[in-house]
């Protein structure tokens, strides 16, 4: 069983105990629970709900593994030809680890 669900603008596909990295989720401590209940579609073993534009009812609950994780360093380089212009920019995205609990559908 899986679904698909809504956090924090953007969709993912859950299914229980696996691992997930959304984006940051401020006020996460490690070992809370946060409940996310946008589910857009569930899938039981071939029957598919599809929501209208939620499920009414349906929920995931997951534990927050790491409530901080940096991402890969991205570079981001700007440069103006024959002028000298020349700016390097970088940062890390930051990320919060789930493990999913349990999915409600």
């Amino acid at each position: 069983m899986y679904v698909i669900v809504e956090i924090g603008g953007q969709q993912f596909k859950v299914e229980e105990g696996k691992k997930l990295f959304v984006n940051r989720i401020k006020d996460a401590e490690a070992g809370n629970t946060v409940e996310f209940e946008k589910v857009l579609l569930a899938d039981n073993d071939g029957a598919v709900t599809v929501g209208t534009p939620t499920i009414s009812g349906a929920k995931v609950v997951c534990e927050v593994v790491t409530p901080l994780v940096k991402g890969e360093k991205v570079l981001v380089f700007h440069k103006k030809r024959r002028k000298g212009y020349r700016k390097l920019n970088g940062h890390r995205h930051q990320y919060t680890e789930l493990t999913i609990k349990q999915v409600i559908a």
